[in-house]
């Protein structure tokens, strides 16, 4: 009995300890960055893998900058979709369901349109050898780093 009390005493001091640990990693703040960071994370990602010219880095950050100007407003759809489908499982709601369900492909459809029209622009600017790079590094035709969707370098 004393052991077992022990070792829950242990695990519950540990557990507090990782629990006090601050975040680590590349976010480490509560509110995401903004479109203008994410824009410039990923045109340096790109120069550093491609060796992208000035005209191209401006080139690119006007391509994402455009993009993801577009493809913001349809995240904020999505996700009130994504409750919205939530809601309608918990009710049993099944006509809410499929309506929500073909809106959220819809507006994933568009997601998709807009991250690989833009990759297609960015990818046009490049020469031959920055098209192989790119190519190579598999980075090509996921959009800003999301699960599906540009640059694996958008990571």
């Amino acid at each position: 009995m004393k052991t077992l009390s022990r070792m829950t005493a242990v695990a519950a001091m540990l557990a507090a300890t990782v629990l006090a640990q601050r975040p680590f990693g590349v976010m480490t703040g509560s509110t995401p960055p903004d479109p203008a960071t994410i824009v410039a994370n990923r045109v340096a990602r790109l120069t550093k893998l491609l060796t992208l010219n000035s005209s191209q880095a401006t080139q690119a950050t006007t391509i994402f900058t455009n993009s993801l100007s577009l493809v913001t407003p349809i995240e904020t759809s999505l996700r009130a979709g994504r409750q919205s489908l939530q809601t309608a499982v918990k009710a049993n709601d099944e006509a809410t369901i499929e309506s929500v369900s073909t809106n959220i492909g819809v507006l994933t459809g568009q997601l998709l349109a807009i991250q690989n029209k833009a990759d297609a622009a960015f990818y046009a600017i490049l020469n031959t050898t920055q098209q192989n790079t790119l190519s190579q590094s598999r980075g090509f035709g996921r959009g800003f780093g999301r699960e599906g969707g540009g640059a694996a370098v958008a990571h």
